[in-house]
């Protein structure tokens, strides 16, 4: 269903995940240019359909499982599911099961996020559908991994936080008070959807190239992990367990947010050159020259006198007097946005990142657009978050070429509403 410009357009994608790490996953996908179907439970659908308010404009649309029952379009699941066809399949039926497998013959890439070995039940695991369709791309998420102590655990972003050493290191230190915190979106989720669809791209280049398909199992611990980045090599290095510094950086100094007379700013000084940037901006260029804090190595050990002595200064003046002033000698700053500023910010209204799409009801939803953009084309999929088994008799006869029979003997057998 993509624009002929776009990269994926061309690739099918048969999406059978749910909440946010997998749908995240195949959005950046659709926004590429695949044709993502996205497999939902009648009446119910992604969890996430419930995960309100706040819904869009309080709209309300009529569930295609005909009970006459509301359902809302709620933001959170507006986030994670632009560009998809939703089909409502009841895979609790033989007949969903075997529909399920069907359409996932017509698929490059099979994606979802059941438990470990939760659908080798249904016929729809790896292996099977391997036999049907070898040279398939099939992506797992789950919390741990298909293997090891945990794999039979459920994994929630909050808890992988946690136990991935993220909340360890976000905080304010004990000694002020603070307590372990947690990132405030779900960033271990977003993590193994943009690891996840990387992961696809590459099994289907081997596969472009070999003819085979591939099995990618991603855990989202093994995702958080991997994204401790410099911190889990400040660790491993020197045996020193990092700990809490709240907005202060364990490597670079001065790097973290300064109080001003009517509010905060941030100051990120990334290399000496910037160091004596500041300086001259503060009217202090001496502590460019002096030996404890010339170098970053000498800044980082002398770190409470120079955050003392440039605290003092910057609590002098208004934020946007300092960041006019350290902007115009090159300094890197800037302020602490709430999100009504941030959509207002110059930048961000240049660079088009809120696109609007109409909603099924006739609602305008605003969403957040893809960062990508390719020769200066911004990545987001036309299509709009669909309504719960929008297209379910438009993807049955697309991919499968069923007619209006076919689709109505399995209404009958229950298999969709």
């Amino acid at each position: 269903m993509g624009d002929v410009t776009q990269p994926l357009a061309g690739l099918k994608v048969l999406d059978l995940s749910r909440v946010l790490a997998g749908p995240w996953c195949t959005q950046q996908l659709a926004d590429l240019g695949a044709e993502v179907v996205k497999i939902e439970r009648p009446g119910q659908g992604d969890d996430t359909r419930a995960w309100g308010p706040p819904w869009l404009e309080d709209a309300e649309t009529e569930s295609l499982a005909g009970t006459g029952q509301q359902t809302k379009a709620s933001a959170y699941f507006l986030s994670a599911n632009r560009g998809k066809r939703s089909v409502a399949i009841d895979l609790s039926t033989a007949e969903g099961q075997e529909l399920v497998r069907r359409l996932a013959t017509k698929a490059d890439v099979v994606i979802e996020n059941f438990k470990v070995g939760g659908l080798a039940a249904y016929g729809l695991d790896y292996a099977s559908l391997k036999r049907l369709k070898p040279e398939l791309v099939y992506c797992s998420i789950t919390g741990f991994g298909q293997d090891g102590p945990y794999a039979g655990r459920a994994g929630y972003d909050f808890l992988i936080q946690g136990m991935g050493g993220l909340m360890s290191l976000t905080g304010e230190p004990d000694d002020l008070g603070g307590e372990p915190m947690k990132v405030g979106v779900a960033i271990t989720d977003i993590f193994t959807g943009l690891y996840a669809a990387n992961a696809i791209l590459a099994a289907l280049r081997r596969r472009d190239a070999t003819g085979e398909g591939g099995y990618i199992d991603m855990a989202l611990l093994d995702v958080q992990v991997g994204v401790l980045a410099n911190q889990a090599l400040n660790y491993l290095t020197s045996g020193q367990t990092p700990q809490r510094m709240g907005n202060t950086h364990p490597n670079i100094v001065p790097y973290q947010a300064f109080a001003a007379s009517d509010g905060h700013l941030i100051v990120t000084v990334g290399n000496d050159t910037q160091f004596r940037h500041l300086c001259e901006a503060l009217d202090e260029s001496e502590w460019a020259a002096d030996p404890r804090f010339a170098t970053n190595a000498q800044r980082v050990a002398h770190r409470e006198l120079l955050v003392e002595r440039l605290s003092e200064r910057l609590i002098a003046r208004p934020r946007d007097e300092w960041l006019a002033l350290l902007e115009a000698h090159g300094v890197p700053c800037g302020p602490i946005n709430t999100l009504d500023q941030v959509f207002d910010d110059p930048q961000v209204c240049h660079r088009e990142m809120v696109v609007e799409r109409t909603m099924s009801d006739g609602h305008r939803a605003r969403l957040v657009a893809n960062p990508i953009t390719l020769d200066g084309q911004r990545m987001a999929s036309s299509l709009s978050p669909p309504r719960l088994g929008e297209h379910t008799e438009s993807v049955l006869s697309d991919w499968l070429a069923l007619d209006a029979e076919a689709v109505a003997a399995l209404r009958l057998e229950g298999a969709i509403p």
